[in-house]
């Protein structure tokens, strides 16, 4: 699986080796987090926010070859809550495979994640089944989707508040136009300048990446137009 700057994972901690945390990412990969990056202000012993095999929610801040940088300190509550659940419906799913698949549940696991999460392929082989049929035998497959299809569907929420201004004369009708174009999420005004942006998906990072892209316009648009714009961190 590939990672992006900004993306927010779920890791184990290996191992604290002098500042840094050495962590295995969900997903085949590897990171670490210097100390300045675990928590805001002094840190006066490591362990009490990181210990081995503990599972923690960071964002990824750069991406170098085969090194990733990560951030604990950086990621919301919201955001570690949103993760700590797509890892309790990953379980789910782990589970129905095993219970279908028995010993050879670990093999086909790891070559499904070898490029994408469990949740993203299963939810893609409920549209096509070939893939899923592919790996795991068509009997198997429609064993696997039967059980799948009958538990409650969830549905990820991702949200962010920006800051959105104009001293023009027409400031408030530009702020109306770049805000009316947006009709795949929630938009809500909080007060003054400030606007919370929701945006719903089965699957969280797809969820994050439709507002990712959203951003990005209001972003560029904001600039033209000599706009005011920030994205309000919590």
């Amino acid at each position: 699986m590939e990672f992006e700057e900004g993306d927010i994972v779920l890791c184990t901690v290996e191992r604290i080796e002098g500042t840094n945390v050495f962590v295995s990412i969900e997903g085949n990969g590897e990171g670490s987090i210097m100390t300045s990056e675990i928590a805001p202000g002094r840190i006066r012993n490591l362990r009490d926010y990181v210990v081995p095999k503990k599972k923690i929610v960071c964002k990824i801040l750069r991406v170098s070859g085969n090194r990733i940088d990560l951030s604990l300190r950086r990621v919301t509550q919201k955001e570690q809550k949103e993760v700590l659940e797509q890892y309790k419906a990953e379980r789910s799913y782990i589970s129905i495979l095993k219970s279908i698949l028995g010993d050879k549940t670990e093999e086909i696991i790891k070559i499904i994640t070898t490029k994408e999460r469990l949740s993203d392929f299963l939810e893609e082989a409920k549209k096509d089944s070939k893939r899923l049929e592919e790996i795991a035998g068509k009997e198997n497959a429609k064993k696997i989707l039967d059980i799948i299809g009958v538990q409650k569907e969830k549905n990820y929420n991702v949200k962010r508040e920006v800051l959105l201004k104009s001293l023009k004369p027409n400031g408030a009708d530009l702020i109306r136009e770049v805000l009316g174009k947006i009709s795949n999420a929630e938009v809500k005004y909080i007060s003054a300048g400030h606007y919370s942006i929701k945006t719903e998906s089965k699957d969280i990072k797809n969820a994050d990446n439709i507002l990712k892209a959203i951003i990005s316009e209001i972003e560029k648009y904001a600039k033209k137009q000599g706009m005011e714009f920030d994205i309000i961190e919590k």
